[in-house]
């Protein structure tokens, strides 16, 4: 039985789906104004596990990812690029184009539906129409808020405490709002631009937006939404907040949220300033490995991000590719099923997705597995349809014969000679962090 560890209450609670035949799926995607970094990538991975593994069980899962196609940040970025934030769709298609081509790289399945917000306008006008008729809502001038004091499970997500938060708030009341920690569903415009709705011109708030889209595609209520950690708070409590308050029924059953990357020991992001883009990641190492380094992690622990420790687990990678290179009939799925191997992984994946686990497995297992075609194929189709690693050799890199790699190749065929091992092979792996692979030949 596949456990999950639920944020809403902070336990591993056994998956019961509300409909057997088809499971749904919400991740909250992206905000398209820079490029995706290596944070994405571990958030998308993640659920991209997650989504092969209910496949895999014979769930029919329909998965959900938006893109938040306008934003302060994606209005800021067409002025700067292009001199007028109303060009902003040229900015948001360029890396929303840039994003789908790193999922590519990285292996993840295309999700079921990929919904804009300038998309969904119509949609959003009507809940929030919806919430001031129910009175969670008010407008003020152009603005509409979200109140907060008329939802008393505000904070069960976070656990926050609303009197907490209020005694913490920096920013003090606005005219426009009644409460400090009413947030904006509609931010209207004076100019006119936009989109008109009831209340004015303007554009949607950023919550409300993804309780709009994941309501349009699965109902009021579905299985799972998930993200990173970051998006607790405020936005997926808020997203509780205005979905609940509406239809009083849970939004999501199950909420999962993976850890941060870290640098440094802070949390990688783009308004810290301390990010890798994916994009140049890869020009550093395959995607494969990077997903690869990812999953070796377990999705909700934090992960301190360095290239060298990305370099160190490509050699890793690199075996599992020259053990599973290898012709052999293709097994089926029902050899998967009998596979004691596969069994085994699977035991540690139902917990709570803990790949480390898996992967401890695999490679206990591994020198039987080299005696075993068969079982060698079955389970490479395992690591291949619900890990999404491909197994394909890896592209050879040029590397210039530096002085300093020159002087190693020395070093290592006179160790060789002097049938020095231990050092024959330090100064081999050595060679490799460089990213130059050393084929030895018979002495």
């Amino acid at each position: 039985m596949l456990q999950l560890t639920n944020s809403l209450t902070g336990k591993k609670e056994i998956f019961k789906p509300l409909n057997r035949d088809e499971i749904n799926v919400y991740v909250c995607g992206i905000t398209p104004y820079d490029y995706a970094h290596l944070g994405h990538g571990r958030c998308y991975v993640s659920f991209d596990l997650l989504v092969r593994l209910l496949r895999f069980m014979g769930y029919n899962v329909i998965y959900g990812r938006n893109f938040t196609d306008i934003d302060d940040k994606i209005l800021k970025r067409a002025q700067e690029d292009l001199g007028d934030m109303h060009r902003y769709p040229e900015i948001t298609n360029k890396y929303i184009n840039a994003f789908n081509d790193d999922m590519h790289a990285l292996h993840c399945l295309h999700p079921t539906f990929e919904p804009r917000v300038t998309l969904m306008i119509p949609q959003i006008i009507t809940f929030i129409g919806k919430l001031i008729d129910a009175g969670h809502a008010y407008v003020s001038q152009s603005d509409v808020y979200f109140s907060v004091a008329s939802f008393p499970a505000y904070g069960k997500l976070s656990k926050h405490k609303t009197e907490d938060l209020i005694a913490g708030q920096r920013i003090e009341p606005t005219e426009k709002k009644r409460n400090p920690l009413d947030f904006a569903l509609w931010k209207g415009t004076e100019d006119r631009t936009f989109f008109k709705s009831p209340w004015g011109y303007g554009r949607p708030g950023w919550h409300i937006e993804c309780s709009v889209m994941a309501e349009d595609l699965f109902g009021p209520s579905f299985d799972i939404h998930g993200g990173g950690r970051d998006l607790i708070f405020p936005h997926h409590e808020n997203e509780i907040a205005q979905s609940e308050s509406l239809h009083n029924m849970p939004m999501a059953t199950y909420w999962l949220h993976n850890g941060f990357i870290q640098i440094n020991k802070e949390k990688m992001s783009k308004s810290l300033g301390n990010f890798f883009t994916l994009k140049d990641v890869f020009k550093e190492v395959d995607p494969m490995v990077v997903r690869y380094y990812l999953l070796s992690h377990h999705y909700r622990a934090p992960v301190e991000f360095s290239l060298h420790d990305v370099m160190a687990v490509q050699k890793s990678y690199k075996r599992l590719v020259r053990i599973f290179d290898v012709v052999a009939p293709k097994p089926t799925y029902e050899d998967l099923k009998n596979s004691s191997i596969v069994k085994q992984m699977l035991q540690f994946l139902y917990d709570d997705l803990n790949t480390p686990g898996m992967m401890g497995v695999l490679f206990d297992n591994l020198d039987y597995l080299q005696k075993n075609r068969h079982e060698l194929s079955v389970v490479k189709l395992f690591l291949q349809d619900v890990l999404g690693l491909t197994l394909l050799p890896l592209p050879e890199k040029e590397v210039e014969i530096t002085p300093e790699i020159k002087e190693l190749l020395d070093q290592r065929e006179i160790a060789r000679k002097e049938r020095d091992w231990n050092k024959a092979d330090a100064l081999r792996d050595r060679l490799q962090e460089l990213g130059f692979d050393v084929a030895d030949k018979k002495l």
